[in-house]
């Protein structure tokens, strides 16, 4: 991994005063060194990547600086349009660097919903117009290329983009989060209660990252089928939109979605238009650890936001606050599961997982098939 210290440095060097973005596994370590090397008015972590888009453009308008913006190159999507019909040299012409972590870049590994976007992700900077180079672990060549990004991108006035290899900002997954726990619920047992409290027959829906990966972990190790679960291992923030979508096709069914607290903000819109479709069979339960914890547990707003009162307002059936134990998460689910209205629980969690958790490798084709076959006999 190259040195933070130096990146950060070349950045304000060069005129850096805002940055924004959505955490990555492959910035990891860059995303953390910004809560220590950068003032904390001037950093802000977005909803999602269109946002962080958005919020750059303003401080530019602002100041006339460069701003930079961080992200998975799966935000590439989220991000289209602000790039498009905001930045684009056609419109406002908005100087920014975007930083892009490349997941699935070709030859490399990676899972399947990182491949697709690995090999577009030079494709979609050169169809629109956007100068990029690629970061690796040449520590001179890398320092060098982020000058060059934000002297270009001041130049041409228009985004330019760094793609970021493997463990050039990032050094390894982090799993333990020993420090700062306010909560003492492991998401592992917030979801082995949920399943031994609703019937076999109920259909999961879990958000992308841990949750997931710990869902699928638990049934092999209850000797359970996976047959009523979808995994949504990519599209974060739209978990909860799918699960709406079953509830919608199978009324007769009851659907839970298993979300996280980042994913819930990233794409919040979706709680009111889901919460007013009068869906009676849907339970939506966010675990909340307050982190975007796969990729490094930079903080969410989560905890300072009050998710139970947002859903109140969005329409759907709560109760009165959050649970954080087994107990009273058990007596929250007998009185929403079981009430058919379109309903809300907000479950606060510690960050972390156990270190021996088995990593998701799953055929995602063929549990999509094995889920359809199931869920519609």
């Amino acid at each position: 991994m190259i040195n933070l210290e130096i990146v950060f440095e070349t950045l304000k060097k060069s005129g850096v005063e805002f940055i924004s973005g959505v955490p990555d596994t492959l910035l990891n370590d860059f995303c953390l060194g910004l809560e220590s090397y950068w003032n904390g008015n001037h950093h802000v972590l977005a909803a999602n990547e269109g946002n962080a888009i958005a919020l750059a453009a303003g401080y530019h308008f602002a100041t006339n600086t460069v701003p930079l913006v961080y992200m998975q190159n799966s935000g590439m999507g989220n991000a289209m349009n602000p790039l498009i019909s905001l930045a684009d040299r056609r419109v406002y012409s908005v100087p920014m660097v975007l930083l892009i972590g490349w997941r699935g870049e070709p030859k490399t590994g990676d899972w399947p919903q990182h491949q697709s976007q690995g090999e577009l992700s030079p494709v979609l900077l050169d169809a629109l117009g956007i100068p990029y180079k690629a970061l690796d672990e040449d520590e001179e060549l890398s320092i060098s290329s982020f000058g060059w990004a934000v002297s270009e991108a001041r130049r041409l006035s228009k985004p330019t983009a760094l793609l970021v290899r493997k463990n050039v900002l990032a050094r390894k997954e982090k799993a333990g989060f020993d420090d700062n726990q306010i909560y003492t619920l492991s998401r592992e047992e917030a979801i082995k209660t949920i399943i031994d409290s609703v019937s076999e027959d109920t259909i999961f829906v879990a958000s992308t990252g841990r949750i997931t990966r710990e869902l699928y972990a638990i049934r092999d190790s209850l000797g359970h089928s996976h047959e009523y679960d979808f995994l949504n291992v990519g599209a974060m923030g739209h978990a909860l939109s799918i699960a709406a979508g079953i509830a919608a096709a199978r009324p007769q069914r009851s659907v839970i979605c298993l979300d996280g607290d980042a994913s819930a903000l990233m794409h919040m819109g979706s709680m009111p238009i889901t919460a007013n479709l009068g869906l009676k069979n849907l339970l939506h339960i966010v675990l909340n650890n307050g982190v975007h914890e796969s990729v490094g547990g930079q903080e969410s707003v989560a905890f300072t936001v009050n998710l139970n009162e947002i859903a109140t307002n969005s329409g759907y059936y709560t109760l009165d606050n959050f649970v954080s134990d087994s107990d009273n998460m058990k007596e929250s689910l007998e009185l929403l599961y079981m009430n058919r209205k379109p309903s809300f629980l907000e479950v606060r969690i510690r960050k972390g997982m156990r270190n021996d958790m088995p990593i998701l490798k799953a055929d995602t084709i063929r549990l999509k098939k094995q889920f359809t076959t199931s869920i519609t006999k």
